[in-house]
């Protein structure tokens, strides 16, 4: 898969990274912003629904193709990335094709919540 042409990057994407703080009792866990929000290529590659104890549930993978940065390069699964106000957990990163100026990005997002 070739890289995006720059009228693919239309996408907004904001990364967030949870950080631990202390309130006087206890750690107290808040996602912050990570870097200036980044362009991306978005693709929509599968959706699902599950019923599982009592609950129904859905979810969509996506993945983002973004130019490499110094940022790009430190986000890992443990951080959260935000586009158009839906959150989406990290799954996955790699390179694209073995081009090294662009990296995609595989995540998952409930959609049954808002």
């Amino acid at each position: 898969m070739a890289g995006p042409h720059a009228g693919e990057l239309k996408w907004l994407v904001q990364f967030r990274r949870a950080v631990t703080g202390d309130d006087g009792i206890s750690e107290v866990h808040t996602w912050e912003d990570l870097g200036q929000p980044q362009r991306a290529r978005k693709l929509d590659a599968s959706d699902s629904e599950r019923w599982q104890a009592s609950e129904v549930g859905s979810s969509i993978t996506t993945r983002f193709v973004l130019r490499r940065s110094g940022l790009s390069e430190i986000v890992a699964p443990k951080d959260r990335l935000i586009c158009e106000g839906v959150l989406h957990e990290i799954t996955g990163k790699r390179e694209l094709a073995g081009n090294r100026r662009w990296l995609e990005i595989s995540t998952v997002a409930r959609t049954d919540r808002t």
